[in-house]
């Protein structure tokens, strides 16, 4: 049998209740406040010092020296050293230093850097964070995507943990890290504002990460990571008519950057595909001359004497919409598509030729070294 309860107490009873709750509510809004106040913050992250802690000791400060002529151009021509020599003495070379970044991707010394940080270097000498140096060799260049692999021979070196660019989207946080101005490690702090960023005319395969995180003179060769502490860039270049930061900065993709490091290990160079042809984007003119339907696609304009193309029958004037079947977008595209082929693969291009359809297969070589590679 149930009890009966007048409603007056019940009343009291539920009033009690509501009080207890009420009370242990705000017991528990205070204790969070002192001790957890970023649990009432909407941002759940609001802090990035363990991305920074797991990262920065990868980053490294990379000092080139290279010699430079202190009397200028003019004193390398045969008339200026003959009638000027005795007058102000033979040109004397004096050293000139340089600033940039590197990361440690080895605990075996392998360090990433760009190409244009170390290029034309007589000597180079890595400064790790913890105070220690050492002299670095290199093991090979990439003038293409102007990268470069360092390696360095000092003990308990900590590698960066590579994560994978191609998870990143527009939006995601990520820091740069390096030396800028050779003021010591600094960290700054964006988004990434674009991805696949090309024709920028900072190197022959361009696939760039743009972000609005500070990188300035310095971070070059360094690393940019995401809110986990993951390499997914190595910071490159920076848009700027005025030399400093603009929010417009470019970084390598670390899925490119992974795989020029590990063909440089093996071969000493890159090896990439090749079809010795010039291509050139579709423009809505040329289209129109084409009869083509968009501007998505290439043109041949040239095609090197003895190349894959020519023996495959490419001719100028070819409009290539395919490759093994999969739309072209423009040129880099195209470029970036053939050159990530092994020598020896065979691809089937397609496209229009004399207005009519055409398809061909093509067996890839391997692109000529370029100079400084």
């Amino acid at each position: 049998m149930l009890a009966y309860i007048p409603m007056r107490s019940l009343l009291r009873r539920l009033l009690f209740l509501s009080q207890a709750i009420t009370a242990g509510l705000a017991i528990a809004f205070i204790i969070l406040m002192f001790f957890r106040p970023q649990w009432l913050r909407n941002d759940p992250v609001t802090s990035y010092a363990g991305a920074v802690e797991a990262s920065s000791p990868s980053v490294v400060n990379v000092h080139t020296a290279r010699l430079s002529n202190a009397a200028g151009p003019l004193m390398n021509d045969p008339f200026w050293q003959h009638y000027f020599h005795n007058q102000y003495g033979a040109p004397r070379d004096r050293m000139l230093n340089s600033l940039g970044s590197g990361v440690i991707v080895s605990s075996d010394g392998y360090i990433l850097t760009n190409y244009h940080v170390i290029s034309g270097a007589e000597s180079i000498q890595v400064g790790v964070s913890d105070g220690r140096s050492a002299v670095a060799h290199v093991v090979g260049v990439d003038p293409d995507t102007d990268l470069a692999l360092l390696k360095i021979s000092l003990p308990r070196l900590k590698p960066i943990h590579m994560g994978r660019s191609d998870n990143l989207r527009v939006g995601d946080v990520v820091l740069a890290i390096g030396d800028p101005y050779g003021v010591g490690q600094t960290v700054t702090q964006g988004i990434v504002s674009a991805l696949g960023r090309s024709q920028l005319g900072l190197s022959t395969f361009e696939n760039f990460i743009q972000t609005d995180a500070a990188i300035n003179p310095g971070n070059s060769g360094g690393a940019l990571v995401n809110s986990q502490g993951q390499l997914v860039g190595i910071n490159t270049a920076l848009y700027s008519p005025s030399g400093g930061s603009t929010g417009i900065g470019f970084a390598t993709p670390v899925n490119l950057a992974r795989g020029v490091m590990q063909q440089l290990i093996a071969y000493g160079h890159v090896r990439r595909g090749y079809l010795g042809v010039e291509p050139q984007d579709i423009t809505p003119q040329l289209a129109r001359v084409f009869q083509l339907k968009n501007t998505q696609g290439f043109i041949i304009t040239s095609i090197a004497k003895g190349s894959p193309g020519s023996k495959a029958g490419l001719a100028p004037g070819d409009v290539i919409e395919t490759i093994d079947g999969v739309a072209v977008k423009n040129s880099s595209d195209a470029l970036n598509r053939i050159a990530s082929k092994a020598p020896g693969t065979v691809v089937t291009l397609a496209g229009i030729r004399m207005g009519k359809p055409f398809s061909l297969q093509v067996r890839v070589a391997e692109r000529p070294l370029q100079n400084g590679d």
